[in-house]
């Protein structure tokens, strides 16, 4: 068993069962005590479970989704990391995408100055963020705004995509598996990602590592559909290659 089926297998447990303990996972699962400690050290840094004596007990995903500025308060330096990361992606000229998102409005501040970068936005955030930008062609996506994440949303976002094409898409996620690929809470902003990922040459995934090892109610792609996951040094190298063998290439910043 792989540890990402591990990880899976515990956090069902930890749910169901409201409690894992070690020593009966290293019997069912046939490894040792201390792989299922170290599994549980990776499972609590991710969010998912809370270390108890002698096990783990679970740790429910919150309930509602976070607003923007919730987000903007959490995990800043990993964001910051990720976008001076993914600022190498970016292209001197031509044209990117940038999805909705905490992380992509960090690399928004980001953009390098005397360039001939198209950008195409779906965020008023970050359309703010680059509306007095003279040396940015910027283009906002229309649509119906959702007051948790800013986002412009429904047919009209989805119906302006099919008519562009962009050298390198920067997409953010709630939620990234192996098994579930890429997922997010809202079906509506699911489908503009969906879109997202058809119009670009290549498609970054931006994500901290506690967006790993989660998935959400709406999927809107698989490891195999982007080229690119920047995430922080958070996520573990098992994790990372296990990523890498489906497809894309993983950066830890």
């Amino acid at each position: 068993m792989h540890q990402h089926e591990r990880h899976q297998l515990i956090v069902e447990r930890a749910r169901s069962q409201s409690r894992v303990e070690v020593a009966a996972l290293a019997d069912e699962l046939d490894v040792t005590p201390e792989t299922i400690r170290r599994d549980l050290t990776v499972l609590e840094r991710h969010g998912l479970v809370r270390r108890v004596h002698g096990g783990a007990i679970a740790v429910e995903k919150l309930a509602f989704e976070p607003t923007t500025q919730m987000r903007s308060e959490q995990r800043t330096a990993e964001k910051s990391a990720i976008a001076q990361q993914a600022r190498e992606l970016i292209p001197e000229s031509g044209s990117i995408l940038l999805d909705a998102g905490t992380s992509t409005l960090a690399l928004a501040h980001l953009l390098p100055a005397g360039g001939e970068l198209t950008v195409v936005t779906n965020s008023l955030s970050v359309a703010q963020a680059l509306s007095s930008r003279e040396d940015v062609a910027l283009y906002l996506l229309g649509g119906r705004v959702r007051a948790k994440t800013l986002a412009a949303v429904g047919a009209w976002s989805v119906d302006a995509l099919r008519d562009i094409h962009v050298d390198t898409a920067f997409i953010g996620t709630n939620g990234l598996t192996v098994d579930e690929g890429l997922t997010t809470p809202d079906p509506s902003e699911a489908a503009v990602k969906r879109a997202m990922i058809a119009v670009a040459q290549r498609v970054v995934v931006l994500a901290d590592h506690t967006k790993i090892g989660v998935a959400h109610f709406s999927r809107f792609g698989t490891l195999s559909d982007i080229d690119t996951v920047v995430t922080d040094s958070g996520l573990d190298p098992e994790t990372a290659a296990d990523f890498s063998a489906l497809g894309p290439e993983v950066v830890r910043a």
